[in-house]
This record gives structure tokens, C-alpha cells and sequence, in this order.
């Protein structure tokens, strides 16, 4: 079974909730698993709670009820939150699932019948009524006051920002339209509000997400209220104008991306593009139901170099989707040593419970979805390496993520939190501190990661 990277799992990422609990003060503890965009329904959860006197807790012992923030993408997703489930039940005993797998209650309770409740995917109500039930609040209004910045399960220099629920695509080897339904983007001026508060904490990193980040007002008919549009290209250039680093994740290769470009030429927004092309094969592509014209991703991918030489494009893949030739799979690996991505990952297809493709003829073997995968990935990292090296003797800004008594972990801009490489300090950064945003020398490189001094 394929594990989320720590990043998506609050429980066991960096992260710290401070947290006093007063004597009689009921505690929530908190499992969040799956994409960004369930940790930001996680971070919404807990900041509901907290504002209506509960504590969060770390760990499950301190918890009176714990609640599980469940993926349900793929089927290995799903095994991972039956475990996380059954590992709250075992260590806690009192259990409340939501999330995307909430979608699913027959299938959960069928395998844990003891959880409290379930409830779907973004139903904040449906989880805080649960809550009440297992756990009644009990507020005290001298004591218990709710930070500006609301409770937040990533370091404090560094906050996610979603800006729409949904997706209007209907790829073939996707259900998430079936399970968050179709796209919906908040209003600009309150992901600016949002933003802004953010900036004020302390946030030095916002990062933009959603599940098609290019699409954000499509249907708000790209509306302006209290002076801002909901248009992802003036969304950036309003977010940019805060002076935050901000990074834009899952973006479709829509032709309006190319007016990002100058944003990110000028420095409003960070020269990084998380797109996921997913293949190259036209063929490929159209039994996804996703767009075919890699040829023409391939001049856009020119032309936005052209515009901004130093952009960093970051993509993932699926290899061995049904139907996948041989001929089909070198294409793949043909299209990436022309487009020479920065950043790549990919993973072997699966079936998803009601997915359409799980129809599809010609479904590949396992050991030749782990062949084609093992050959994928030696062409990226080779390209990922070279890339890396000639940054060496290169003298960029870092963003601090960490400082323990070995060094300083920090990333580059052309490096997500947690997803993409680092750069690491490992003289003189005694001064150092998360959220510090300096420059240095690249002294070294490897496959993945940079080295460098202050």
C-alpha cells in the first residue's frame, strides 16, 4: 500500500498546535488525510472548534473524540484511511470520519462499525453536529478566544489557500467531481480577505490550490465584486501584490495560463507551474477524456519560457493507464525529454471504485505499469539532476523551513513544501529561523536536493 507523504498527514508533519487545555475544556484531536485541500478543510474544522471553546489536541490520548479527515481518490487512499480509522478507534475509541471517503458511509462503517458518525467531504456542519453529539461544547467567553489567523496544520510562515471546491472535467480515471461535485470558487474579494489576515500573521508562502486552479470564476461568469475579479489571472496579480511569496498549484494548460507568465516575469508571482499534464500520447489522452494536443503543450511550454526563462514546471503522470502501448509509453518518454520538466512525479494506474475507466479493454499487467514506472522515473530524475546542476555557483533566495542542530532545511522558489527538493544550510545558519527568506550560493547538487552557504 502507497503511503500520502507527510506533508498530508497534520498528525505527522511539522506542524504544532500549541494548545493549554483548562481543567473541564472538552479536546478534539485531529487524523487529516489526502490532498491540500483537505488539510485546509481540516484547518476549517479545527478553527470552527477552537472558536467554540474546544481544545485540539496532538495526540490521541489527550483527545476526547478524535476526528479522521479521510481520502478516497484511489483504492490504496482508501486502505490508508480504513487504517487510520481502525488506528484512532484502537488508541481512542471515540471516532468521527469525514472527508471524501465520507462519500462512502456503507463502505466505512461496513469495515468500522463502531465510528460515531460520517459525513462527506467539506459537510463542516455535519462534522461540528457530530462533534456536539460525542462531545458537547462548553465554552468559557473569558478564556477562550480565537487567534485571527484561525488554527492552521502547517508551519506559520507558510499557509494553503483554496479558492474553489470542485471540477467540471469528467476524466475517465477521476470520481472527484462524483465526490466534491462540480466547480465552485469563492468570491476574489474573500480569498483576499482571507489572504490578507494570512500576510498579516505572519505568512511569508501562500500557496494557491484547488482542483482546477486554471477554471477559478468560470462559474462566477468571471464576476467582479468589491473590486476584484474572480479571474485566476487577476486573482495572482491582487495576491501578488501582497508581498508574499505565492505559488500556484494545479493549474490545466489552459491557452489564458500564458497571461500568467508575465506575473511571474515581473515577480508578483513565483516563477512555478504545478500543471498535470498526466501524458503526451494523443491517443492516451483522449481515453482519460483529458485535452490531446501535447504538441501544442509543447509550444506553450516555449513560449512561457520565452517570456520567463527561470520558470519551474512541475507535473505528474500516470503510466499504464489501459490501453497503454509500448509505442504509447515511449511517446511519454519522448515528450519529456523535450519538454525537460523541472519537477515530475507519476504513478502506476488504479482502479477507482466508479471510475469509468475501470471499463476500459486492455488493462496493463502489474509488472509492466512497475517497469514503465521504473523507466519513467530514471528519465526524470536524470533530467531533474542536470537541471540542478548547472544551478550550482548561483547565487538565489531561499525561504527557511527549519533549523535544528545539523543545519538549515529551506526551498528555493522552484520548491513546494514537502513535494519538491530542498536546500540545505550547514554552516552558519545558527541565525536562521523558519520564515526567513535569504541568499545563497549553491555549492553542491544532487538527484533532488541543493546545497548551498549564506
Amino acid at each position: 500500500m502507497s503511503l500520502n507523504p507527510p506533508i498530508i498527514r497534520p498528525d505527522l508533519a511539522r506542524a504544532t498546535i500549541p494548545e493549554e487545555r483548562r481543567a473541564g475544556q472538552p479536546t478534539i484531536g485531529m487524523v487529516s488525510l489526502g490532498c491540500p485541500k483537505a488539510l485546509v478543510d481540516s484547518e476549517r474544522i479545527l478553527t470552527r472548534l477552537r472558536a467554540e471553546g474546544y481544545a485540539i489536541s496532538p495526540d490521541y490520548a489527550g483527545a476526547d473524540a478524535v476526528i479522521v479527515n479521510t481520502c478516497g481518490f484511489l483504492d490504496s487512499a482508501k486502505a490508508e484511511s480504513l487504517d487510520a480509522i481502525g488506528e484512532a478507534l484502537a488508541e481512542n475509541g471515540r471516532v468521527i470520519v469525514t472527508g471524501c471517503l465520507g462519500a462512502e458511509p456503507d463502505y466505512i462503517t461496513g469495515a468500522h462499525p463502531k465510528v460515531l458518525a460520517v459525513t462527506g467531504p467539506h459537510q463542516y456542519e455535519s462534522v461540528l453536529d457530530a462533534v456536539h453529539g460525542a462531545v458537547p461544547p462548553a465554552p468559557d467567553p473569558f478564556i477562550d478566544l480565537l487567534p485571527a489567523s484561525g488554527v492552521s496544520l502547517t508551519p506559520r510562515h507558510y499557509s494553503y489557500l483554496k479558492i474553489s471546491e470542485g471540477c467540471n472535467h469528467k476524466c475517465k480515471f477521476c470520481i472527484i467531481p462524483d465526490m466534491r461535485g462540480r466547480l465552485v470558487s469563492r468570491p476574489a474579494h474573500a480569498v483576499m480577505r482571507e489572504a490578507e489576515k494570512l500576510v498579516e500573521a505572519g505568512v511569508k508562502e501562500l500557496l494557491v490550490i484547488s482542483q482546477d486552479t486554471s477554471a477559478y470564476g468560470v462559474d462566477r461568469k468571471f464576476a467582479e465584486e468589491r473590486g476584484h475579479r474572480a479571474h485566476i489571472t487577476d486573482l495572482a496579480r491582487d495576491l501578488g501584490g501582497l508581498g508574499a511569496w505565492l505559488r500556484l498549484h494545479y493549474v490545466y494548460p489552459y491557452p489564458h495560463v500564458r497571461d500568467l507568465i508575465p506575473l511571474m516575469a515581473e515577480g508578483l508571482v513565483l516563477p512555478y507551474l504545478d500543471i498535470p499534464f498526466q501524458h503526451a500520447h494523443p491517443d492516451t489522452l483522449k481515453r482519460m477524456a483529458r485535452p490531446a494536443a501535447a504538441a501544442k503543450t509543447l509550444d506553450e511550454i516555449a513560449a512561457w519560457r520565452a517570456i520567463c526563462p527561470e520558470i519551474t514546471l512541475r507535473s505528474t503522470f500516470i503510466v499504464g493507464y489501459p490501453g497503454e502501448t509500448e509505442a504509447e509509453f515511449q511517446t511519454l518518454l519522448d515528450w519529456l525529454d523535450e519538454a525537460q520538466l523541472d519537477r515530475v512525479g507519476a504513478f502506476q494506474y488504479e482502479n477507482v471504485a466508479g471510475a469509468r475507466a475501470n471499463d476500459l479493454p486492455d488493462h496493463v499487467p502489474a509488472e509492466v505499469k512497475q517497469d514503465r514506472f521504473d523507466r519513467f522515473m530514471e528519465k526524470a530524475q536524470a533530467i531533474s539532476e542536470a537541471k540542478l546542476a548547472a544551478k550550482v555557483g548561483q547565487r538565489i533566495e531561499v525561504i527557511v523551513d527549519e533549523v535544528d542542530a545539523e543545519g538549515a532545511t529551506c526551498r528555493t522558489k522552484a520548491d513546494a513544501p514537502e513535494i519538491d527538493g530542498n536546500l540545505f544550510i550547514d554552516e552558519g545558519f545558527q541565525d536562521l529561523k523558519p520564515g526567513d527568506i535569504v541568499s545563497v550560493t549553491v555549492d553542491e547538487a544532487g538527484e533532488y536536493d541543493l546545497w548551498g552557504r549564506l
